[in-house]
């Protein structure tokens, strides 16, 4: 999406002009994993970690938000509830996997620096997880495929949320989040539009946008070195009781961490409630083949990656500049509410696409300034890793249970093949609405 004259410089104007620093000495590398970050990004850096953004995020939605829903319409029409069971169970899984990386991270020394070399290996399983999927023969191997996709991209994007919090200060949060906040609202709907180009061939449906994005992301690293951390002074091994106290945090020495943490949670549950249907909700208010529906996917995508845009850039740069983040948070609950009612009641397109832009701006908004928050209330800046995945969890603990329970909830009141969805979507909007309401009352050390 960025085509002016040179890239990235409409969308980081405003944002500092120096370059990364690499840290000169053990004294300055020990500053740098503990301190909160003073040297601000350069336009260039922040223009290839946008780009990396977009690739990831290409990869690992495309497959969620159409490659899924037309192999399980291939290998079980009518069956679309075993969506929620595929993405649930994948979710699931890499929540077990997710507070290691996060530690390993933060543990490893190496010339490539501690988050590069987890891009790489995320890329390969995320590809192979793709293969899997595009040729498997029945729906086991599907679920078994994205246990290796979802897992896979995931590691690969979490370095990412990590060098941002290594990296940026204070005054860049905000603006640096809406930029490849941006980037992850647009990639889904250009990779569907990808993806529906090649839709008579399902391995070029899955293999396509993953390689495009897998290209996208493999490069970041190498023309942006993260540089290395041999000379980092090390923090211990990895054992089992270090695993396992991963998992959780101190309630009471960070309550601001942990009412985040809930608002984000029950938000999340809300959004995957409204959203791991999609394509299958389009076919059946629009009455439309499954495979089918990609166009308009993408259709409605784009309309609603224009409000992405404002919601990202606008919560982005203004919390920035007013410093005031929670009330962004909860304008945003708000916005999510109006889109879900609007959705779970439309049966025309032209309502559908109200709800969806409804709804994008929402997300933008909330994915923008909240992360925006997380980065300021992170209590340990020794341990980013490992609390960003605890943060992870907020998000991803939804992401696992929403579609398992909201295929459930398609059912309820059901007649034949008409599912609920009006019940689904409005459960959702309650959810979201609770979420934003948490963060606004609850945390108080962020305005």
């Amino acid at each position: 999406m960025v085509t002016k004259n040179e890239p990235g410089a409409e969308l980081a104007a405003g944002l500092a002009v120096s370059d990364e620093i690499v840290p000169p000495s053990v004294d300055a590398a020990a500053d740098t994993v503990v301190a909160e970050p003073q040297q601000p990004m350069s336009r260039s850096y922040i223009f290839w970690l946008m780009l990396a953004s977009f690739g990831v995020s290409m990869a690992m939605m495309v497959p969620l938000s159409y490659g899924l829903a037309v192999r399980i319409s291939e290998l079980a029409p009518g069956h679309e509830e075993v969506l929620g069971y595929i993405t649930g169970t994948a979710q699931a899984v890499y929540l077990i996997i997710s507070p290691l990386i996060g530690i390993w991270s933060d543990r490893t020394r190496s010339r490539f620096g501690r988050r590069t070399p987890f891009i790489y290996l995320g890329i390969v399983i995320g590809l192979a997880g793709l293969v899997v999927i595009s040729l498997a023969p029945n729906l086991l191997i599907v679920g078994a495929g994205w246990v290796l996709g979802m897992s896979g991209w995931s590691i690969a994007g979490a370095p990412l949320q990590l060098l941002m919090a290594d990296k940026l200060p204070e005054s860049q949060r905000g603006k640096v989040s809406a930029l490849t906040g941006l980037m992850t609202q647009i990639a889904p709907v250009l990779g569907i539009g990808v993806a529906y180009a090649v839709s008579s061939n399902t391995t070029l449906v899955f293999l396509v946008p993953g390689v495009i994005g897998a290209v996208m992301l493999g490069i970041f690293p190498l023309i942006k070195p993260e540089g290395s951390s041999k000379d980092l002074p090390r923090t211990g091994h990895v054992t089992v009781k270090s695993v396992v106290t991963s998992y959780g945090f101190n309630v009471r020495k960070y309550p601001d961490f942990a009412w985040n943490w809930l608002g984000r949670f029950v938000f999340f549950v809300g959004l995957y409630f409204n959203t791991t249907f999609g394509t299958f909700f389009y076919a059946q208010r629009l009455d439309l083949p499954v495979r089918e529906v990609a166009g308009i996917v993408a259709t409605v995508g784009m309309i609603g990656v224009l409000a992405a845009a404002a919601g990202a850039l606008i919560g982005g740069f203004l919390s920035d500049k007013l410093q005031r983040r929670r009330l962004f948070v909860m304008i945003a609950a708000v916005l999510f509410v109006g889109g879900a009612i609007a959705e779970a009641t439309a049966w025309a397109l032209p309502q559908i696409i109200v709800g969806a832009v409804l709804m994008q701006l929402a997300i933008a908004v909330f994915a923008t300034v909240d992360q925006a928050i997380v980065f300021a209330i992170i209590p340990e800046r020794d341990q980013i890793g490992r609390y960003m995945a605890v943060v992870q969890f907020a998000q991803k603990i939804p992401s696992a249970l929403a579609p398992l329970i909201a295929g459930v909830v398609i059912t309820i009141g059901a007649v034949g093949d008409v599912k609920n969805y009006t019940l689904l979507y409005l459960t959702g909007a309650v959810f979201a609405l609770v979420g934003g309401l948490i963060i606004l009352l609850k945390v108080k050390s962020i305005r």
